[in-house]
């Protein structure tokens, strides 16, 4: 037998299964994109929703190395704790299992068999994809195609292996894994391992069993390792990051490394004492999906209970506590961008984060005219560094989401994104302006007037109270709140030309001096500036951010 003649198949099916499981993912990533980023607001419930949470996004993207990945990234930045990224890992251990069910389908279903299913798959998706123009099209084409593609390559695989139902050797060496626990789950976990992917490694094992090579004990401890072997992408992913980070992939080794203790000591006393017989039997590929989920679900709800101590144990284990995060630093991971639309919503976090900075900052700037203070000009230089570190590494990750493979929508929103960051940057720089003429007015003993002190603070009000309108607009996509701020950014307007009139006129009776009437204007000019800023953020609301 030439080994050539089921190598060359076998690895053109396997490869053929994980690019389709690639293009489905993909399209249904993009199809659900606005939803998951709603599904990221659960991670602020319990534990119970995260595990649903794990679950849906893992069956989105099917894969629980990437939703385990992105966890890491959101523990990295600061977005999620270690008590959260429990639950969702949990949850993601349930969700992969879905590829499994859909390998096995052709044999519950005839009409998903895949001689007949997959040609129809093909020719619907191609034929959508090249007529289809919306994105949204687009998206359903790759689905239906990558389904199709994916039953192709596990027909392939399928019939690649089927000659080694004639070499004894095979055979044996399944037999031998059977009645050697240890070693099939560590074959189990160094294949899933390498290919890094618990759903293509069980797809192979389904592609064995259908041309009837596994017997149902081997097949039991091979699918124990391959959930072991899934855990090394997040270990790997790990690597350089913060310490949390690094707890959150040892959290999910621990966990598939204890449910599959507990499940191995089962199996083999069932095996062994219950029913011996059985364990060698051949197995489905639809018993090897039942097991697979079985294997998940019950894992779960036996140690849901014991979640927090699996978190503490890896937290002793990584020898560190919860860190904390300065604010100064940007909380986004490379890791998030596996999935865009959660990365995008991490990056709407960021912008509000940005904001808060800069109401900090609006509020030293109220006062610092009239206090003149040294410690507030520092606060607000302070502040304003803050401010411009995140706006750089915002818009830098930004950029990188706008260099992937995301829809039409998605770009227009990061555009959007961009424009709000820069608005919040040039608030920021016109406080630090009017900080500057503070110091200024303090280096040359300066001082307003009563009616320009009384006037300067009444706009100063107004243009904070714009700004803070405009960012909760924005956190909450609230158009009535974007109406509010047009609303002030009109009144501060209607005040610059007002406070200008007055202010010509007490220049003309001599009530102020000239260098302070200068300062004066600038800082008026400053606030007006900020209240137009402040109008395009909410615009930007009003426009569908």
């Amino acid at each position: 037998m030439e080994y050539l003649n089921i190598i060359i198949p076998f690895a053109g099916g396997l490869g053929m299964f994980i690019y389709g499981m690639q293009i489905m993912s993909q399209g249904l990533e993009n199809a659900a994109g606005d939803k998951m980023k709603a599904l990221l607001e659960i991670l602020t419930k319990n534990k119970i929703l995260g595990v649903l949470l794990g679950a849906v996004i893992t069956a989105i993207i099917q894969s629980s190395s990437a939703t385990t990945v992105m966890v890491v990234g959101f523990v990295n930045a600061g977005i999620m704790n270690l008590t959260q990224a429990m639950g969702v890992i949990m949850g993601a251990n349930i969700g992969t299992t879905i590829t499994g069910w859909l390998v096995s389908s052709s044999e519950w279903a005839n009409f998903l068999k895949p001689d007949t299913l997959a040609p129809v798959a093909l020719v619907i998706g191609v034929v959508t994809m090249l007529v289809g123009k919306k994105s949204r099209t687009k998206d359903i084409s790759s689905i239906i195609v990558g389904f199709g593609l994916l039953f192709i390559g596990i027909s392939a695989m399928s019939d690649g292996v089927a000659p080694l139902r004639e070499m004894e050797s095979f055979t044996n060496l399944f037999v031998t894994l059977g009645g050697n626990p240890f070693l099939s789950i560590l074959i189990g976990a160094i294949v899933t391992g390498v290919i890094q992917s618990s759903s293509a490694s069980v797809g192979i094992l389904q592609s064995l069993a259908a041309a009837g090579l596994v017997p149902f004990n081997a097949a039991i401890y091979i699918i124990m390792g391959q959930n072991i072997g899934t855990c090394v992408t997040a270990m790997i992913s790990s690597m350089g990051a913060k310490k949390n980070a690094k707890t959150a992939a040892l959290m999910h080794l621990l966990f598939n490394v204890i449910g599959t203790g507990v499940f191995s000591i089962a199996s083999i006393a069932f095996f062994k004492i219950v029913d011996p017989v059985w364990s060698h039997g051949n197995i489905t590929q639809t018993q090897i999906s039942l097991v697979h989920t079985l294997f998940n679900i019950i894992t779960t709800i036996l140690l849901f209970p014991f979640s927090n101590l699996i978190v503490k144990l890896a937290k002793k284990i990584s020898g560190v506590k919860e860190e904390k995060y300065r604010t100064d630093s940007v909380l986004l991971d490379d890791r998030m961008l596996q999935t865009p639309p959660l990365a995008l919503r991490a990056i709407n976090n960021e912008i509000f984060r940005m904001g808060e900075a800069v109401i900090e900052t609006l509020d030293i700037t109220k006062n610092v005219l009239f206090t003149k203070s040294d410690s507030d000009i520092e606060k607000i230089r302070e502040c304003e560094e803050r401010v411009d570190t995140l706006c750089d590494g915002i818009t830098q990750y930004a950029l990188k989401i706008s260099g992937l493979q995301i829809s039409e929508k998605e770009h227009q929103h990061i555009a959007r994104m961009l424009q709000v960051i820069s608005d919040m940057e040039r608030i920021s720089d016109y406080c630090e302006n009017i900080s500057e003429y503070a110091e200024t007015m303090k280096k040359k003993n300066l001082a307003f007037s009563d009616g320009g002190t009384a006037e300067l603070k009444e706009m100063l009000n107004i243009c904070a109270e714009c700004f803070t309108f405009a960012l909760n607009a924005f956190e909450d996509n609230d158009k009535e709140k974007a109406f509010v701020v047009i609303e002030k950014e009109t009144r501060a307007d209607e005040l610059e030309i007002s406070l200008r009139t007055k202010h010509i006129k007490r220049l003309a009776k001599n009530q102020c001096d000239i260098e302070s009437g200068i300062v004066f204007l600038d800082t008026v000019v400053a606030l007006e500036r900020i209240s137009d800023h402040a109008r395009n953020i909410a615009e930007e609301v009003l426009e569908g951010i």
